[in-house]
């Protein structure tokens, strides 16, 4: 019969080293000899106690397999193979690479699970202070500070790369769950609502094509270049009043969206303005065949209606809006959304201020109470 271990783990230094080194045994009962690269012994013991709640959550290959990658290596990886098209967009691709182009120099050389939350933030504070560099003509011009939204996309895309590690097991878990962005961030996720008289004065000054857009978009909720721009005359069915989108920003996106009478009338109007061939938005300037871009034109008609600037994609914030105010509940307008997530219809669903003090107006003061007979 084989001998009880009497310790679960020991620290201990060779005779020819002053570097700690841990004994202990993993989940199968094999006995692992590892070097904690330090002199201190707390910071060995620290390691030991990880190297045994990994054992214990049956992580120690994940954290055994993640301290051999940089991320470097890994950001390499991830940028062919999660980050290109089909898997996501070109835009999208070409944000991760802008991104890694200040996170690489900073995390590159380091190992998966050496980077933790507060290496994060400490970064993230540093890219604040950091200003923006424009290559012109006579060189490269130094300009303001990054705003906060320019670092936190940067930080999203950070978090995007862990979070598909962790699912290939190579982090136990996702260092960016425990970041603290270190400033608040004004005006990022807070959708413009547009009015009705707001919507009438700038269809008035929009051309047909962009008309439908906007008419499709309050209607729908539908997103402007994932879903509306590539879209098949092929999907659009008037006469049961059904689009379908084949292809979205996530699988709960795929689905058939019913078509209110005024998106009917718009798509058919598009379908009339597009002409021959499949698609409802085509363009013989772009290599897709259809349009990906309607910036330009939506930015010059807010010009001509009087119109302070906001973003097309917006008009999804202002279906999810309308249908909050008429009273549909918040689950289903998370489902006519087409989102996985309930929590991000709050996003959305931004009441305007008249809207509150119509509602604060049907307060009924003299509620409960009964005059005596």
């Amino acid at each position: 019969m084989a001998r009880p271990s009497k310790h679960d783990g020991v620290v201990y230094r060779r005779n020819d080293s002053s570097i700690w080194w841990m004994r202990y045994r993993d989940s199968s009962g094999c006995r692992r000899l590892e070097s904690t690269h330090t002199e201190d012994w707390q910071e060995a013991q620290r390691q030991l106690r990880e190297r045994l709640q990994a054992r214990d959550n049956n992580t120690l290959l994940i954290v055994r397999k993640g301290e051999q990658l940089t991320f470097g290596e890994w950001a390499d990886f991830f940028l062919e193979n999660y980050s290109k098209p089909p898997i996501r967009a070109a835009g999208t691709h070409e944000a991760n690479e802008n991104a890694l182009k200040t996170l690489r120099p900073v995390f590159g050389l380091m190992k998966m699970t050496e980077i933790d939350a507060t290496q994060i933030e400490i970064h993230l504070r540093n890219r604040l202070q950091h200003r923006k560099h424009v290559r012109r003509r006579e060189g490269i011009a130094e300009l303001g500070l990054l705003k906060p939204a320019t670092v936190h996309q940067e930080f999203r895309i950070l978090r995007r790369i862990f979070s598909v590690a962790v699912k290939k097991k190579l982090c136990p878990t996702n260092p960016c769950s425990g970041v603290e962005f270190p400033v608040i961030l004004k005006g990022l996720f807070r959708p413009h609502y547009m009015t009705w008289s707001e919507q009438q004065a700038i269809e008035s000054h929009a051309p047909v094509y962009l008309r439908n857009v906007i008419r499709i978009l309050t209607e729908t909720g539908m997103r402007v270049y994932k879903e509306l721009a590539p879209l098949r005359k092929e999907h659009v069915d008037l006469s049961n009043k059904l689009v379908f989108i084949a292809d979205s920003k996530t699988p709960t996106g795929v689905a058939e969206v019913p078509l209110t009478d005024i998106a009917a009338e718009a798509f058919e109007s598009q379908m009339e303005v597009a002409g021959p061939g499949p698609w409802l938005f085509p363009s013989s300037k772009s290599p897709t065949g259809y349009q990906t871009n309607f910036k330009k034109t939506w930015e010059r008609t807010l010009r001509k209606a009087g119109m302070p600037y906001f973003r097309l994609y917006d008009l999804r914030s202002t279906h999810a809006t309308r249908l909050s105010a008429g009273g549909v509940a918040d689950e289903w307008v998370t489902q006519l959304l087409r989102q996985t997530d309930a929590k991000v219809f709050k996003k959305y669903s931004q009441m305007k201020l008249q809207m509150k003090r119509e509602a604060l107006a049907k307060l009924n003061r003299k509620a409960n109470e009964h005059e005596c007979a």
